[in-house]
Formats: structure tokens, C-alpha cells, sequence
């Protein structure tokens, strides 16, 4: 694979895409779940689309349900869900596996995998882990599950980035 804008991806809504669609943007990648604890974190994630959106960040926002079964509906009850309870209007992917294995999806493969992403590699613990990409398509920073949206570690690494 040449770089991560190679990536197919599908839209929650089930357009294919590629993640070259976010080429020269700094990109904040959430796996997602609907039925666990962090689920509160749409709302801050939404917050900080909006804050930076218009200086070049977007929020990608991939559901799984890899862990305890806690995005267990289809991609339309997925996006309704986010949607009327959090008014999420960021990028919503359809639903993945995260974790490793043979069916993990190739852009998370990419983020967990030392040769690709040397710096910030390793499995996907749990929900609403994050991944910062640089305009440049480089994995920058990465935060676990309990370090919220708005934690000054994560809008400081994105204001250096933009």
C-alpha cells in the first residue's frame, strides 16, 4: 500500500470513497460505539469538528463492534443514533472491525501496524481510541479511550497540526 489516501472506505450511508477524499486535512480517526461508557464522547468530538473544521480538521468517525458488542445496530440505526442524540454531523463511516485479525479493516491495519505507523502503532484497545493525521497523511499522535475530545493533549496536538 503506498500511503493511507490509498484506503478504500465506505460511508455510512454506503458510498465507496477512499480516504484520499481527506488529503492535505488533519484528520482525528475514532473508532466508535453507541452502547459504551465513552458514547458520551460524540458530543465533544462534534464540538471540536465544528471549533476547527473551517481551519482544515475533520473528525472521522468508524463503528465497530468489536469490543462487548456495544455498536450492535445497522449503519442506519448507527447514524440515526449519533444523529438525534449528539447532532453529529462529521463524517460517519459504515461499521468495521477495529481490532486485529484477519478481519480487520485495512485502515486499521494501517494505524495499528509498526511499518506503517511506527510511532504510534499497536492494538486498538477499546472504543473511542484516537489517531491524529497530518495534512500530510502522517500518523502524528494517537490517544487512548479515557483521554476526552477536549483534553488539552488532543486540541493542543491539533492546533500544532493545523
Amino acid at each position: 500500500m503506498a500511503s493511507v489516501y490509498d484506503i478504500p472506505i465506505t460511508t455510512i450511508n454506503g458510498q465507496e470513497t477512499t480516504f484520499g477524499e481527506y488529503k492535505g486535512k488533519v484528520v482525528l480517526i475514532v473508532n466508535v460505539a453507541s452502547k459504551c461508557g465513552f458514547t458520551g464522547q460524540y458530543e465533544s468530538l462534534q464540538k471540536l469538528y465544528e471549533k476547527y473544521s473551517e481551519k482544515g480538521l475533520v473528525v472521522l468517525g468508524f463503528p465497530s463492534n468489536d469490543f462487548m458488542g456495544q455498536e450492535p445496530g445497522t449503519n442506519e440505526e448507527i447514524g440515526q443514533f449519533c444523529k438525534l442524540n449528539y447532532g453529529v454531523t462529521f463524517p460517519m463511516f459504515s461499521r468495521i472491525s477495529v481490532k486485529g485479525g484477519k478481519n480487520q479493516h485495512p485502515l486499521y491495519r494501517f494505524l495499528t501496524d509498526k511499518s506503517t505507523n511506527p510511532h504510534h502503532s499497536g492494538r486498538i484497545t477499546w472504543n473511542f481510541n484516537k489517531f491524529l493525521i497530518s495534512r500530510e497523511g502522517e500518523v502524528i499522535n494517537r490517544f487512548g479511550s479515557r483521554v476526552k475530545p477536549e483534553d488539552l493533549k488532543i486540541t493542543e496536538a491539533i492546533e500544532a497540526a493545523l
